[in-house]
């Protein structure tokens, strides 16, 4: 049997493991203290960072079957699943937060995932929110059934973000690459499934640091509820620094867009602004901060890049 039918995303190809990219910062380096990038954008060109991480192992778990998910009008989660489907040739349905969303023109993010042949499902966000219930799952994936012409009892959901025990698992050989990389790892998070999966697969004597892009304070109890389901019990050394959200998911700033240019500047990276830029931020505002010892390596996992323009 071919690896192919073990594991239909093998026939993507993914760079594995991802590239590393030691810069030479100097607010890192009057510190005493390492930077290196890890470029997990660089993964695959539809299906970044992260993304291909946690979505891997649920698109593996599907097996061709439709592949529903969740998310906002700008989620890169929505577009990279659209991608994967097109890609591996089964269908997909987003489930989208907003149902004013469906009388109006398709932003860039959702007219991306239509043309990679998404049905796209827009609800109230009252809906939205109880997503999780039971019932109002059940009631989603009937609704799917009927909208994208699908057949309900195939259909394999996988939660928004992509963040379940299968996307911690495969978050685990995120922290297996950085063995002997760092000592430190920064992350951004969203849904806490990369953060939960790297913690759990780096080495005794390292640690994570996540960066959360929302505010509220609700992340934690996620990424130990995320660490039970896929491993049992706590995993790892991590930590999250709630500072640099710059105003809640999909807000930036004129200071935040002011770091990202410099960076990219200083580094020539690329740098994603929701998410990958909070988590750079939060880094060198650290550092500064003498928050790493001298002679400290620090990895940061980018783990996307702006979208194309």
């Amino acid at each position: 049997m071919t690896r192919e039918a073990l594991d239909p995303t093998a026939a993507l190809r993914p760079r594995l493991p991802s590239p590393l990219q030691e810069v030479e910062d100097e607010r890192f380096a009057r510190h005493g203290v390492r930077l290196v990038l890890k470029r997990d954008d660089l993964i695959h060109p539809a299906l970044p960072g992260n993304k291909w991480r946690k979505l891997a192992p649920n698109l593996s778990a599907a097996a061709g079957r439709p592949v529903l998910t969740f998310g906002g009008a700008y989620s890169n989660h929505l577009r990279a699943t659209a991608a994967a489907g097109r890609l591996l040739g089964f269908p997909t349905i987003g489930v989208v937060r907003g149902d004013e969303l469906a009388s109006r023109p398709l932003n860039p993010s959702l007219a991306q995932c239509r043309a990679d042949g998404m049905a796209l499902v827009f609800v109230d966000r009252t809906t939205y929110r109880a997503k999780d219930d039971a019932q109002v799952r059940a009631d989603l994936v009937r609704r799917a059934e009927s909208e994208a012409a699908v057949s309900g009892e195939g259909i394999y959901v996988v939660p928004e973000g992509g963040s379940n025990a299968l996307a911690a698992r495969g978050c685990v050989a995120l922290g297996h690459e950085l063995h002997e990389v760092a000592d430190v790892v920064g992350v951004a998070c969203g849904t806490g499934g990369t953060l939960a999966g790297l913690a759990a697969g780096l080495a005794p004597g390292q640690r994570a640091i996540g960066f959360p892009v929302l505010k509220g304070g609700f992340l934690g109890e996620e990424i130990r509820r995320l660490q039970r389901e896929a491993f049992g019990g706590p995993a790892g050394d991590w930590s999250l620094d709630e500072r640099f959200h710059f105003g809640g998911y999909a807000r930036t700033t004129d200071e935040l867009d002011a770091f990202a240019e410099d960076f990219e500047a200083r580094h020539g990276l690329p740098v994603e602004r929701l998410y990958v830029a909070k988590m750079l931020y939060g880094l060198t505002e650290l550092a500064g901060q003498g928050a790493f010892p001298s002679g400290a390596a620090v990895a940061a996992v980018v783990t996307g890049r702006p979208p194309s323009p």
